[in-house]
This record gives C-alpha cells, structure tokens and sequence, in this order.
C-alpha cells in the first residue's frame, strides 16, 4: 500500500513539473530544447501523411458507398469483428424491376424486350460496381485504414514520450540553473548541484534514446508511401477495369438495341418522325462517336464513296442536326448543331448511320445525331 502511494505522489509530481514547465514555455519563460531541422521536416511529413490519407480514406469510402447510413452500418460490423452482410447494388436492383416489369407487360412485346436488353445490362453493370467495390476495399481503403489505426497510433504514442522526456530535460536544466545560481550565494548548496547535474545527465540519455526511437518511427513514413504508391496503382487499376466493363456493356447495350429498332418503328428510317434520342453517353457526342464506330461495323462493305452514291427516287427526308460532328475520314460528312441536311438509307447499311447529303458533299453521318422530320 505504501508503495502505492508514493508511486502515485511521484507520478503526480512529475505531471506537475511538466505541466509547469509546458506553461511557462508558452508564456515564454522558460528555455525549450528545440529539435534538429531534419526531425522537425519528418514531424511534418509525418502529420502531413497523416492528415492526406484521412481525407483520401474518407472521400473514397464515400465514393464507393455515397449512402451514409449504409457506411455506418459497414463500420459497425467493422468494428465488431463481424462479416458486413452482401449488398445489392443500385443497378442490379434496377435490372431487377425492369426484368419484372417487362414479365408483367409482356416481354415478347417491343417494351418488354427493351426492358429485359436494358435491365440485363444493368445487372451486369451492378455486379460489375460491386466487384469494384469489393477490390478496391480490399486493395486500397484496408491498407490506407490499418497505417491510421496502427502504424499512426504507434507513432503519436512515442511522440507523446518524446514530448515528455524534453519537458523533463528541460525541467532539470532550469533547476540545475537555479541551483548554480544559489550556489554563488552559499556553499552549503553544493549537493544541490551536484543531483541537479546527475538528474540532467539522466533526462538528457533518455530524451535523446526516445528521439531516437520516434526518428526510426518517423523515417518510415518514406515506407508507408511507398505500400500507399502500390495500393494507388492497384485502386486506378480496378477502376479502369471497371469503367471498361461498363463501356463495353453499353456498347454491347447499343448494338442491341440498334439491331432490334426496325422491328419496334418499321420504316425506311431508324427511328421515329418526332425525333431521335440522343446518344447514350453523357459525354460530347463529337469525343465518344467515333470510339463506338470502331465497334459498329461500317455500312455497305465498309468502304463507302460518297460519290458514288446515288441517292433513291423516294425515300429522301430532311434532318435537323442535333450536335456538331467532326468526321473520322472522308467517307462521312461533317456536321453542324441546327443546320438541315438530306438524308436516306441504303440496302445493307447499319442501322445507326444514314447517308447525308448537304449542297454538293455527302457522306455518313450517324442518327443518333440527327432529328427527323416529317
């Protein structure tokens, strides 16, 4: 018990020291041992790191899981240790209702086929996100989140020491100070120096023996980027995968719903009189038309001259230009957003592209860029 208690009035007194040394550096009166420049560059590099990744961590848990309730829940299981229950994913909710919806309207009619094109895409798109998220959890959000809650807490635990080490180095060299200059006054405080100088020597081994081990500490942070740098490349990686299954899935999408529109508007044309829609990206059409060219095939042969095109007695029909097109090669024509253009279909041409004509030139143009008119 006695043991016990004096341990506690050392411990007390000790905080004590420190917190009045803390004090009275702050109001500036006491000297501080001022850290190396390099040790003061690894403490910013250091809170810097720190203060990044929780930003980076938080954005892309957010990122991946917009549904704050949701992410909650996730940490929760987290947290207890326990397997976060399989979610699904907004697309594959929304294929589930389309696939639904065509069965109750009829799925061998035009809607309901649609609907089950659309709703399988969208299935696949979901499944697709989820296995984004689950690599990128894995990957990047686990290393990012197991640095903050281990290797940081290791860090800041040993600079809390070192901090307390130089308030008690600090704290002896102010008494050793106060006891030479009491020593000038009388002799009798000799040994009052003497402990003095033995309590600083002590402080001092242990200041620079946990300075030590905190710049260790502090030096790995070049390490931790370095595990950060991979998992980063690993992250960009899983997310190009994913945007790529995506774009893929809308293309396979398009031709589907491309090969399958003269059946739903039985015309000469493809599409309809009041108007088509526009082109399924949400991008500039100019940028991204020429990319799903490369995976339509080409009217005709694929090898079409507009001057040798000869446009039909009947069937010709006036078209609005809805954006500009910039052509990929001389077989098509230009296009401006509002002018009006001539067009008409020719046996065999894919049905996403009509031949154009404006003035004296001609050439492909694709429909999706193009208002029909009665």
């Amino acid at each position: 018990m006695d043991f016990n208690v004096k341990k506690l009035a050392s411990d007390a007194g000790i905080f004590f020291t420190r917190a009045v040394q803390f004090t009275e550096e702050k109001f500036g009166q006491a000297e501080r041992t001022e850290l190396d420049a390099h040790f003061e560059n690894l403490l910013t590099r250091a809170d810097s790191t720190k203060n990044w990744t929780e930003k980076i961590l938080r954005q892309t848990e957010v990122l991946l899981q917009p549904n704050p309730s949701a992410r909650v829940e996730e940490f929760l299981y987290e947290k207890l240790d326990r397997k976060i229950p399989s979610r699904v994913t907004n697309g594959e909710l929304l294929g589930q209702y389309m696939t639904e919806a065509a069965n109750d309207f009829g799925p061998s009619s035009p809607y309901g086929q649609t609907l089950i094109k659309v709703g399988e895409t969208q299935k696949r798109l979901g499944i697709a996100e989820r296995d984004f998220i689950h690599s990128s959890s894995i990957n990047f959000l686990t290393p990012l989140r197991n640095f903050l809650e281990g290797d940081w807490r290791t860090i800041s635990k040993e600079r809390r020491i070192l901090q307390n080490r130089r308030l008690d180095l600090d704290a002896c060299k102010a008494r050793l100070k106060k006891a030479k200059a009491a020593e000038a006054k009388a002799s009798l405080w000799s040994d009052e120096v003497d402990k003095a100088e033995h309590e600083l020597r002590v402080a001092q081994t242990e200041f620079d023996r946990q300075a030590e081990v905190t710049r260790l500490l502090l030096e790995g942070i070049s390490s931790t980027h370095v595990n950060h740098l991979r998992c980063l490349h690993e992250f960009a990686e899983a997310q190009a995968t994913y945007y790529a299954q995506c774009y893929q899935y809308m293309v396979d999408l398009q031709k589907q719903l491309g090969s399958s529109k003269g059946d739903v508007f039985p015309s000469t044309f493809v599409g309809n009189a009041d108007g088509i829609s526009p082109p399924l990206s949400t991008s500039p059409p100019a940028a991204t038309l020429p990319l799903l060219q490369a995976v339509s095939p080409n009217p005709a042969d694929g090898t079409l001259n507009p001057s040798e095109v000869k446009p039909p007695s009947s069937g010709t029909r006036k078209a609005k230009v809805l954006y500009d097109y910039e052509a990929a090669d001389s077989s098509e024509l230009a296009l401006k957003a509002d002018e009006l253009i001539t067009v008409y279909s020719l046996p065999g041409m894919d049905p996403d592209w009509l031949i154009g004509e404006r003035g004296n030139k001609k050439g492909k143009v694709p429909v999706t860029y193009l208002e029909l008119l009665s």
